[in-house]
């Protein structure tokens, strides 16, 4: 069991019990889920009202949240681009440091010849650069995206061209019902609400479309008959004493329903367009149909219009879908360029298209389908979200499954650069005027010390920037928690005592079905 204020200790399925779980630190999400029996938890999730009981899946370091720390750890590792550079520079320094040494020796003695060589620039910025890259990371995290590879953030800065994945991408998973066409005196919320009652029973995305459609709607939906069930090529179902039946344009043939003129033109149509229709049968004859088509996410147009704003100058979709949906959605979005009927293992090929082309290519897709694509892109990103870490072979996870970060990420990128890029200056100013200096002024070794070691702080704080953005987020994040569980009923004084956390051993059968692995991961 974990009560309230207690962290869950493992990564498993809710058996029994309610509770509100803040997983900020996994997911990114600010406002706490609610979780109940059937709802999967994870490990370093924080109880913040509530009581569960918890079935193991993982635990230890098989679990999500320890597997996402060892990428980080690996991520932390990396050397900017910026920090070679100046260590390149610092250790090019060394022999002319050393020569002015000798010459400060020469003429104004062994003080002036300490006071040039301690005059380092190598020591400073291979403290700064990763500390400004862990917090950096440390950013990112707070705001839900996981860096899987350092040079992501690198090559970042100069990413010119964005190939968006259009399936699950820029599109959700689910669609949504369009045209609404009804036949043979029926009318088309009459067809919208057996249609729903049918897929009632059902959590596969047409299905939650049509539930979608019909709660919008605000159709009350009839109660069905369970033993008149029956799936095959669609559905059919006993609804108010009517035999309906759902299903593709095959099934309503193999059930010997004809179509009507306007029922026929409405699915050339649908299909030239790239979408898809449900026919909905009422005893022996067609009722209407329903148009499904891709649903495009909210946030898109905002990020194709942001990343304009930070200076990508191409941005395409690529799709596996029909030439006109995806002329159509790319001329909707403002897009430079589409690449339509490509199938999965051919992406790769218009990646190194365009970076023939002489472009720095960011690609932005589901992190499983398009793996090979995501490899050969210099930066890519994808969608799946935390149970997918596993699989995914992108350099970078957003954890919310949505594309909101994608330009505070460039943003992230550009300032990690620029404080970076700072550091340096701090520290090379400082010592070359200190060498200078000691020349024309006479400092001594006292004041070089003194100069060094404030270039070398100045610069560590200047790393240590982003960590003010991490703590004004955790600010606003817990107070979205409070006004979160203030709406929701839950009482924090009201509070179970802590107990130690008791776990159960082997979930009940059949409770795992269906749940996604977290195998093989590593970092890129």
């Amino acid at each position: 069991a974990v009560h309230t204020g207690e962290m869950v200790p493992v990564d498993g399925i809710v058996v029994e019990g309610l509770a509100m779980i803040d997983q900020h630190a996994l997911t990114g999400e600010a406002i706490p889920s609610e979780k109940g029996v059937g709802d999967r938890v994870f490990a370093s999730t924080v109880m913040v009202a509530g009581k569960i009981h918890v079935a193991v899946e993982k635990s230890g370091s098989e679990t999500a949240t320890a597997k996402i720390t060892q990428i980080l750890n690996d991520s932390a590792g990396y050397k900017l681009g910026l920090q070679h550079k100046g260590e390149r520079l610092a250790d090019k320094a060394v022999i002319p440091t050393l020569g002015l040494g000798g010459l400060a020796f020469a003429t104004l003695g062994p003080p002036g010849a300490m006071a040039v060589i301690n005059s380092d620039l190598g020591t400073g910025i291979r403290m700064a650069a990763p500390l400004a890259m862990l917090s950096t990371l440390a950013l990112c995290a707070q705001k839900g995206v996981l860096v899987k590879d350092g040079r992501a953030l690198d090559l970042l800065c100069e990413v010119d061209t964005v190939l968006f994945d259009k399936t699950g991408t820029l599109t959700r998973e689910r669609p949504e019902v369009g045209r609404m066409i009804a036949a043979n005196g029926f009318n088309p919320l009459q067809i919208l609400r057996l249609a729903a009652a049918a897929e009632r029973r059902f959590h596969h995305p047409v299905a939650l479309a049509i539930l979608q459609k019909a709660a919008e709607a605000g159709l009350r939906l009839p109660l069905t008959d369970a033993t008149q069930y029956q799936v095959g090529y669609g559905i059919t179902v006993a609804l108010e004493g009517h035999r309906v039946r759902i299903g593709s344009r095959r099934f309503m043939e193999l059930e010997g329903i004809r179509l009507t003129r306007e029922a026929e033109a409405a699915l050339d149509e649908t299909h030239c367009e790239g979408h898809t229709m449900v026919m909905v049968a009422v005893d022996d004859k067609l009722g209407g149909a329903l148009e499904l088509r891709a649903s495009v996410r909210p946030e898109v147009r905002g990020i194709v219009q942001g990343l304009r704003e930070r200076g990508i100058g191409h941005i395409a979709i690529i799709s596996g879908d029909h030439e006109a949906p995806t002329r159509r959605l790319a001329e909707e979005l403002g897009m430079d360029r589409y690449f339509a009927q490509v199938l999965p293992a051919d992406k790769a090929e218009y990646v190194e298209k365009l970076q023939r082309e002489g472009r720095k290519v960011c690609f932005v897709g589901d992190g499983i389908n398009d793996a090979i694509a995501l490899k050969k892109a210099n930066v890519s990103i994808s969608l799946r979200g935390a149970t997918s870490i596993a699989t995914d072979t992108a350099h970078v996870v957003f954890m919310e499954q949505s594309l909101g970060k994608l330009c505070e990420l460039r943003d992230i990128a550009r300032d990690l650069d620029r404080n970076v890029r700072n550091s340096w200056l701090m520290i090379l100013g400082p010592n070359i005027a200190c060498i200078a200096g000691v020349f024309t002024l006479g400092f001594g070794i006292g004041t070089s010390v003194v100069t060094n070691n404030i270039a070398v702080l100045a610069a560590l704080a200047n790393g240590l920037l982003p960590m003010r953005k991490v703590a004004q987020l955790e600010a606003e994040r817990r107070h979205l928690v409070e006004m979160q569980l203030r709406h929701s009923g839950f009482l924090v004084q009201d509070r179970v005592p802590p107990a130690d956390a008791e776990v159960m051993r082997g979930p009940p059968a059949g409770a795992l079905a269906g749940l996604d692995g977290l195998k093989g991961l590593r970092p890129q």
